[in-house]
């Protein structure tokens, strides 16, 4: 079942890829973007079967603990 959602950063990073694009869509567990702190690479993952909405970061970007990262529906 479909669900919509926002996909919110859990910590400070940067964006360091954008892997999925709008109307994309994905499956629960999908990597939608890829964040880099501290020279870790983090997977920002689909939380459910759905659709990207948006995706409201670009590569380079840099995100806060909250900020939005993707739409699903």
């Amino acid at each position: 079942m479909a669900m919509s959602g926002e996909i919110r950063s859990e910590m400070s990073a940067n964006v360091w890829k954008v892997v999925t694009l709008p109307g994309a869509k994905v499956a629960e567990g999908d990597t939608l973007v890829i964040l880099e702190s501290m020279k870790m690479e983090i997977p920002v993952l689909a939380e459910a079967d759905g659709t990207v909405a948006e995706v409201a970061v670009h590569e380079g970007d840099v995100v806060q603990e909250g900020d939005l990262i993707a739409v699903m529906v």
